[in-house]
């Protein structure tokens, strides 16, 4: 049992997969919780499922590729809540699948502004208010591919690894304000960004694992959940993988 009670969390993309299970994870272990998804509605039953077991939890609407948004969201926490010590920066998309020369520039552009731009939009915003709450810990989700290389994803590969260095940056900047920053990358996860790969298709993706098997979002949730806590407090800007052995490859 990590203990967060007394802690208030934001989870971007908390509406579905790893976002979804990273904020019921929290919420089961103490903190309040605001879900912060683009579908509202997907936030607000994470926010209810969170409530009907005891949490405390608000749901709110936010385009993290709109730094107004986000600006606002951040803003509406602290009026919640009171304070803001937990970040789990996990909203994204998968873009465009195509070869590097043939990728759309509104393709492009896309898959960073929300992969990339929305986690930086939301860092300067959470940094400010976790100092004036006495610290906190910011979980960015980047991915394998913020490791290595995957055709016909140029976007998505190139978002994720900013997002390992934006981090490291980050955890540099603010270790002596109270505040840790890591990156998590996970493997090929159940999730809805999978729901577009013909079922024949996920059995060669689940091979690529040394588990031979894809993952499942509580176990990314769980690593999430430890970092968020005190019992990771000499854990700073650093990159961890949940990947079933994807990278030891």
């Amino acid at each position: 049992m990590l203990e967060l009670k007394g802690k208030v969390a934001l989870v971007t993309g908390g509406g579905s997969g790893i976002g979804e299970a990273c904020a019921i994870m929290l919420a089961h272990q103490g903190a309040k919780v605001a879900v912060l998804d683009q579908n509202i509605e997907a936030a607000e039953r994470v926010t209810q499922q969170i409530k009907s077991s005891g949490g405390q939890a608000n749901a709110l609407r936010v385009d993290v590729s709109d730094e107004g948004q986000v600006s606002k969201a951040v803003d509406e926490v602290i009026s919640q809540f009171g304070a803001l010590h937990i970040a789990v920066n996990n909203a994204g998309i998968g873009g465009d699948q195509a070869p590097t020369a043939e990728q759309t520039i509104a393709g492009w552009r896309k898959v960073l502004s929300v992969n990339l731009d929305g986690v930086f939009y939301c860092m300067r915003d959470e940094i400010p208010a976790m100092i004036k709450s006495g610290g906190g810990s910011i979980i960015n989700m980047a991915s394998i591919l913020g490791q290595v290389g995957y055709a016909n994803a140029a976007g998505y590969v190139a978002a994720k690894h900013g997002v390992v260095g934006l981090t490291k940056s980050a955890a540099l900047e603010y270790g002596t304000k109270g505040i840790r920053v890591n990156s998590v990358g996970p493997g090929f996860i159940k999730t809805p960004l999978l729901s577009a790969v013909p079922k024949e298709a996920l059995e060669p993706i689940a091979q690529l694992h040394a588990l031979k098997r894809l993952g499942e979002s509580k176990e990314v949730a769980t690593l999430v959940t430890f970092l968020a806590s005190d019992e990771a407090s000499f854990i700073t800007g650093n990159y961890y993988a949940v990947d079933g052995g994807y990278l030891a490859q």
